[in-house]
């Protein structure tokens, strides 16, 4: 068999091509096994907020066999009830009625009819503090003949999260990567980029010490959100 020079030069090319090939695949195959290595670590922030709003719904109570005494006696508990929120400091149009209700029935055991008339007052504001000192003085009602309702209770309600959302998350991210990087320095790896991540769900708690049942029933509340982030491993 008789080789030209045209022939030992693209054989030489062919096996450059094999070589450069091999290579380019090794590197490529490297490179995905790289791309596959990665962590997956959850960040946390917290914030302490005071709520920014405060709700509380008051509703009583008049019985008797007749509406229109029982109807008197509620409009009374209705001005008692505005006298007392505008003694603590609050405006009229802060407080609104939120339902009217009238029950009537016969009594056989008494042998008269009974009316039952009830009425819920609510009073909606941003100035938290004197709303909580308020709440905590309601017997003051209960002992001007007020029949208050039970359930007739104060809510605290933080307004402002979308105002602390993007430094919370840059919080969480952060405290993610720091978990990130103690894995990989104990692997023998460092963090790259980060591969996918997961925004939780924000929430909004009582405080640690707090001893209310949820985060409304206190002004002094816990921001939190928890964030799941991929991080690649060079």
């Amino acid at each position: 068999m008789t080789w030209d020079r045209n022939s030992f030069i693209a054989a030489g090319i062919v096996a450059l091509g094999i070589i450069i090939g091999g290579y380019l695949l090794g590197d490529g195959l490297r490179r995905a096994r790289m791309a596959d290595r990665s962590v997956t670590v959850r960040g946390l922030a917290e914030r302490d907020v005071t709520a920014d709003l405060a709700t509380w719904s008051i509703a009583y109570t008049e019985q008797g066999t007749e509406l229109g005494p029982v109807q008197t006696a509620i409009d009374q508990d209705t001005r008692a009830i505005t006298d007392f929120l505008r003694a603590a400091g609050f405006k009229d149009e802060e407080v609104s009625t939120a339902g009217v209700s009238v029950s009537q029935y016969y009594d056989s055991n008494r042998g008269v009819d009974s009316v039952t008339v009830r009425r819920r007052l609510l009073l909606r504001t941003n100035d938290v503090m004197k709303a909580r000192q308020a709440y905590a003085r309601q017997f003051d009602l209960i002992r001007d003949g007020v029949a208050v309702e039970e359930g007739s209770g104060m809510t605290y309600n933080f307004t402002k999260l979308n105002d602390v959302k993007p430094a919370m998350i840059a919080e969480a991210t952060k405290d993610a990567r720091k978990g990130a990087e103690q894995f990989a320095e104990d692997s023998g790896a460092d963090v790259g980029g980060i591969k996918q991540a997961t925004q939780g769900y924000f929430s909004i708690g009582a405080r640690d010490g707090e001893d209310s049942g949820s985060g409304n029933d206190s002004p002094f509340q816990k921001v939190r959100v928890v964030t799941t982030i991929d991080f690649y491993l060079d």
